[in-house]
């Protein structure tokens, strides 16, 4: 059991494939959600090896940028994943991994840590217990106890086209005087301070990078209220430039149930259809939320629940 070290890679991501093949990962999504991560410390990827040969990892991570402001979050700590080759399972492996992980965690004073929310690079929300049964049991024993569960969804595409209602109450909306439109340049400002100051910096963090590393303008679709001011916005291909990953999508508070955000959605579903996207997906919203609802009546359907969990400890 040990740190990560050059070289390690080729094998943790083919053990990884192994261990977790409902959830495979590429070498390049481990090296951007991984590796190149400002956060990533070689010591908090614990892998374990028989000889030379990898057969198990667990990644413990803390903040040492942070994410908004300076707040470092010195108490929090994430695993975002761990795995054991199936060749290696039944000798009390996993255990070890996650034992080494949180007492690594611990030694750098964090005693709450969550599987597997980390932001900004998580690779799933948390634990799908149906495709993982045997995972759910060792984290529940070692503490973790589950805060909640988040929804992927997903619908399909083809032969989608905008509902009357939704052409009808666009139509409405925008003889009130508010605006839907593709944001120029000097909107995204006002976007990412929605965005970051109203929802999650997390999605503000989001949109900054996926725009400057090259994301057209016309994946976005924001509103605007008959004041001007920028109400919400609905997006696709902010993550890791996957075209048919819907979001991130807000509206303010004080204009939902207006149905600003059913519009907004429908107007980027229409946007995603045109550009030949055969599916819309995403991994995270609470099923019996207002959002989860919305989703659910444009045709989107769960697909995948994951369990977000917790293990508090003792200074």
């Amino acid at each position: 059991m040990r740190g990560f070290r050059a070289g390690d890679g080729p094998q943790v991501v083919e053990v990884w494939r192994r261990s977790a093949p409902a959830d495979p990962l590429t070498p390049d999504r481990f090296r951007s959600l991984v590796l190149l991560d400002a956060n990533f410390d070689p010591e908090g990827l614990r892998v374990a090896v028989d000889g030379e040969r990898v057969v198990g990892a667990a990644y413990a991570v803390r903040r040492l940028t942070p994410m908004t402001g300076t707040d470092l979050e010195p108490e929090q700590g994430w695993i975002p994943f761990f795995f054991v080759d199936p060749a290696a399972r039944g000798r009390g492996l996993g255990r070890r991994l996650l034992t080494d992980a949180l007492d690594w965690l611990h030694s750098h004073g964090r005693t709450r840590v969550d599987f597997s929310s980390y932001t900004p690079n998580y690779v799933l929300p948390g634990l799908d217990t149906e495709a993982y049964p045997e995972a759910a049991g060792l984290l529940e024993s070692l503490g973790f106890r589950t805060r909640y569960e988040a929804a992927a969804m997903d619908r399909g595409l083809v032969g989608y086209r905008l509902p009357e209602d939704v052409v009808r109450r666009r139509n409405e909306l925008t003889a009130q005087g508010c605006r839907f439109a593709t944001p120029s340049d000097d909107d995204l400002v006002e976007l990412v301070a929605l965005a970051g100051n109203h929802f999650n910096p997390d999605w503000a963090r989001a949109i900054r990078e996926c725009l400057a590393a090259g994301t057209p303008l016309d994946r976005i679709v924001v509103a605007r209220d008959p004041s001007g001011r920028l109400a919400g916005w609905a997006m696709h291909g902010a993550y890791e430039s996957v075209d048919e990953r819907f979001g991130p999508f807000g509206v303010l508070e004080e204009m939902r149930g207006t149905g600003l955000g059913k519009v907004l959605l429908h107007l980027v579903l229409e946007r995603m259809r045109a550009r030949g996207a055969h599916s819309a997906w995403f991994l995270w919203t609470g099923e019996q939320s207002p959002a989860g609802h919305l989703y659910r009546k444009a045709g989107f359907s769960t697909t995948r629940v994951f369990r977000v969990m917790r293990r508090e400890a003792a200074r």
